[in-house]
């Protein structure tokens, strides 16, 4: 295509300026044959590229690469200059009296006039095409990396989550033990078999990374009805979800740590109990996820204890997912407790923000 727009080109310039000087020649003969003088370079120019991928620009350090190139110049310049003197000799495109000469004086002008223009052309066509394959390399290698880059994130998103549910299971199978210690024989089981259902729900999300927040809601609800039979009636729960955010997506099992961390240091620390709210909002683009507990105030050393494993896998999770796009804290509230708070990117179920 390119080559055809500039035979065009080529013959349309050369023959309406020399009518336009009152020249006189075999126009139509002149105009095919100035158009197929091009085609032995647009023939030539995939051998061309073909030999740069070869023997590519970078390596004229070794001789077999000149020896490469140079030759195959030299074969266009004589196929070139070849096609253009038959041309000539069969259309005298230039209408001179005594005809146009013979092929061989022809074939050795125009491999004289046309060495210049052949390295240049050569040339051009050598570096365009190692520019578009290396365009191409590293395009692919983008590509390529971001792939794999997602490939890791995936694996380590699955790594902590693997870490993150034995943690959970650990501290379940703890409360059911601590339940029997007490002699609280009926309550065990109620609590194994919500644990049961619990766990059923859990394996079959284990393939997603992110859920819609009603999901994660229905799945708190289980878990919190098992932590109902260990607290009985010195634990209140409240939830304020308004029904617009329900179809956001969330991480899986992001609510849990967060009610656990209100559970363990919050609310199984007072005698008498306290209350938990749950609450959802929507603020400038981004979805804000609070839990709020009545228990204990942070210690002002908490940051260097830690925030335990649930906590610390779950900001993890969220980077992952995230990068830099989430916020989460941990703090006292003006109140009295402690209120932790998460601000994520707000999507949709099917995953387009709104």
């Amino acid at each position: 295509m390119l080559w055809g727009g500039m035979a065009l080109f080529d013959a349309t310039e050369t023959v309406f300026s020399m009518r336009s000087q009152g020249m006189h020649h075999n126009w139509p003969q002149l105009f095919i044959t100035i158009l197929l003088s091009w085609l032995p370079w647009a023939l030539a120019t995939p051998v061309i590229m073909r030999l740069g991928r070869r023997f590519p620009p970078t390596g004229l350090h070794l001789l077999s690469t000149w020896i490469v190139h140079l030759g195959a110049a030299a074969a266009i310049n004589f196929l070139s200059s070849a096609w253009r003197a038959f041309m000539d000799v069969m259309m005298n495109p230039w209408a001179k009296p005594e005809g146009p000469g013979s092929f061989t004086s022809l074939l050795l002008a125009g491999l004289v006039n046309g060495f210049l223009v052949t390295i240049i052309f050569y040339a051009s066509i050598l570096a365009i095409a190692f520019v578009l394959d290396s365009r191409d390399r590293i395009a692919h290698q983008q590509a390529e990396t971001a792939r794999l880059n997602e490939q890791l994130s995936k694996a380590q998103l699955d790594a902590l989550r693997h870490q993150f549910e034995p943690h959970f299971l650990f501290n379940a199978l703890n409360a059911v033990s601590a339940l029997v210690r007490e002699n609280r024989n009926d309550d065990a089981v109620n609590m194994i078999a919500g644990l049961s259902d619990l766990l059923r729900r859990v394996l079959q999300d284990s393939g997603r990374q992110q859920v819609p927040l009603y999901e994660e809601l229905e799945l708190l609800d289980k878990y919190l009805a098992i932590q109902k039979v260990r607290f009985s009636d010195r634990l209140r729960v409240d939830a304020e979800i308004p029904a617009e955010l329900l179809q956001a997506q969330i991480p899986s099992l992001m609510l849990q740590p967060m009610v656990e961390n209100a559970l363990k240091h919050g609310i199984a620390k007072l005698a008498q109990g306290g209350a938990i709210r749950i609450a959802a909002s929507r603020v400038n683009g981004d979805l804000n996820l609070t839990v709020f507990n009545d228990g204990p105030q942070l210690s002002s050393d908490w940051h260097s204890s830690g925030s335990g494993v649930g906590l610390s896998n779950l900001v993890t999770r969220l980077r992952g997912l995230y990068g830099d796009q989430f916020e989460f804290s941990l703090s006292n509230a003006d109140s009295g407790g402690v209120l932790a708070s998460v601000s994520l990117p707000y999507a949709a179920a099917g995953g387009k923000e709104r």
